[in-house]
Formats: C-alpha cells, sequence, structure tokens
C-alpha cells in the first residue's frame, strides 16, 4: 500500500463540431461530460477540481486544444 495519495486526470478537450468541451476521464463513470454555453471552460474545470477534492485525491487536468496539443495544465 502506498502513502501516496492516489492521482486523478482530466482532460478538457474541445468538441469538433465548436459547441463546447469534453471533461474526458477514467474517473466518471457514465463517461465524458458536455459542457456547452460562454462559461463551458470554467464549468468543465470548477467540476474536475471539486471531484477531485471530493474524493481526496490529487488531480492533473490538461486542456487540449482542436489540433489535439496540450495548452494548459492545472495540478490540483
Amino acid at each position: 500500500m502506498s502513502d501516496r495519495p492516489a492521482l486523478d486526470v482530466y482532460e478538457i478537450r474541445p468538441r469538433k463540431d465548436g459547441e463546447g468541451f469534453y471533461l474526458i476521464s477514467d474517473r466518471l463513470q457514465h463517461g465524458p461530460l458536455w459542457y456547452t454555453g460562454l462559461d463551458a471552460f470554467h464549468y468543465a474545470t470548477a467540476y474536475a477540481k471539486y471531484r477531485s477534492l471530493s474524493r481526496s485525491h490529487r488531480a492533473i487536468i490538461r486542456v487540449f486544444d482542436e489540433a489535439g496539443n496540450v495548452t494548459e495544465t492545472h495540478m490540483q
């Protein structure tokens, strides 16, 4: 058993149709979440942070652009 806390990994990717973002993680039981609207990016990031804090786990949140490149990385 490790004394290091578990690490959750989340990805925020733009939808191909330009209608918001997907929040993707193997920690999400029902698959990716879709966020749309003016605050879509904010809500996706906030939910990933909330999930990791409520589970007492550290998290990495990676933000991707349309080309599939990582543009930001957040450590929680």
